[in-house]
């Protein structure tokens, strides 16, 4: 069981989707990536952030050595960190990413925010400098500089395509204004709480595909109560029509919102049905019920809202 391919605007092709692992770490992280591909994932999300971009090379090379995939079936996507947004420690940043993974390309390199920190080394604890009262302490670093040093990552050939995250439409405008190869993925928060349907038109209407983190909602940190479309009756009321659970409901439902979701998971079942989604399609009044959910944004940064770029001012 694989998920269909979707064309990139750059002629690549990303699975409609994948496994985000920003809590896969150590052996039981590695074991759950080979799991997931053992399973029919093909698409694999991490960043520097995570700090586990050497457990998802390991599981991936050992799916590779064991005959389970080839290095071409697997997408692998990670990020250029906050701190790294000067030109000149891009290539150092891409570079280390790609030694931690033991891979000879990556698929996707997504710039992980508009935002810019101080530099302090390429170490995870330099990742978030801080002054002495706690406080992050910005760059001035303009991201359209960053992309143009993303721009000759690709030109080297060591990485496919490039897009952004967390990057609100004004943003996205900007950067095509001075970009030569053009993003291709924004990978941003959406659920059936928070869907940023007008983005995702905007996204769409420019040639770039939306990934879509958190799409329960991060329910394992907080809920809503009946906000929430996660353990929602009228959702469950969908998922026994189809013989589906809750979440299933609504990994669809953000599939036909034209997104490509990568949710998380632990247990081998969830694993095996977050994947099981293609082989049914939710009808308009379904639909209609998925779009009366409302929260608000679960990874809002809060820290950074000072920050010059700070991307959720806007409403779009």
């Amino acid at each position: 069981m694989t998920a269909p391919l979707l064309e990139l605007a750059d002629g690549h092709h990303i699975p409609a989707l994948g496994l985000r692992t920003y809590l896969a770490k150590g052996k039981s992280g590695i074991e759950l990536i080979k799991k997931s591909i053992e399973l029919g994932y093909r698409f694999i999300d991490t960043a520097f952030l995570y700090e586990n971009e050497m457990e998802c090379g390991q599981a991936i090379r050992e799916k590779i050595a064991d005959g389970t995939i080839e290095r071409k079936d697997v997408f692998v996507s990670s990020k250029l960190w906050n701190s790294h947004h000067e030109p000149e420690h891009v290539p150092i940043a891409f570079q280390q990413t790609l030694d931690r993974l033991g891979l000879e390309y990556l698929d996707l390199y997504l710039m992980h925010s508009p935002m810019g920190f101080q530099f302090r080394g390429f170490e995870h604890a330099d990742a978030n400098p801080k002054d002495d009262e706690g406080n992050l302490i910005f760059s001035d670093v303009d991201y359209v500089d960053t992309w143009k040093a993303m721009e000759k990552l690709v030109k080297g050939g060591k990485v496919r395509s490039i897009g952004l995250s967390n990057f609100n439409y004004e943003q996205i405008l900007r950067i095509l204004d001075f970009a030569e190869i053009c993003p291709v993925n924004n990978q941003i928060e959406v659920n059936p709480g928070w869907r940023q349907k007008s983005l995702i038109d905007q996204c769409k209407r420019l040639g770039i595909t939306v990934t879509a983190f958190s799409p329960m909602g991060r329910p394992h940190r907080f809920t809503y109560g009946n906000k929430s479309a996660f353990g929602n009756s009228d959702v469950a009321n969908i998922g026994r029509k189809y013989r589906k659970s809750d979440a299933q409901i609504i990994l669809r439902y953000l599939i036909q919102l034209g997104t490509i979701p990568i949710p998380y998971a632990e247990e081998k079942d969830h694993l095996r049905q977050n994947i099981d989604v293609f082989d049914f399609t939710l009808n308009d009044e379904e639909i209609a019920l998925m779009d009366t959910f409302h929260s608000e944004r679960t990874l809002p940064y809060p820290d950074v809202r000072s920050h010059r770029y700070y991307p959720f001012k806007e409403e779009l």
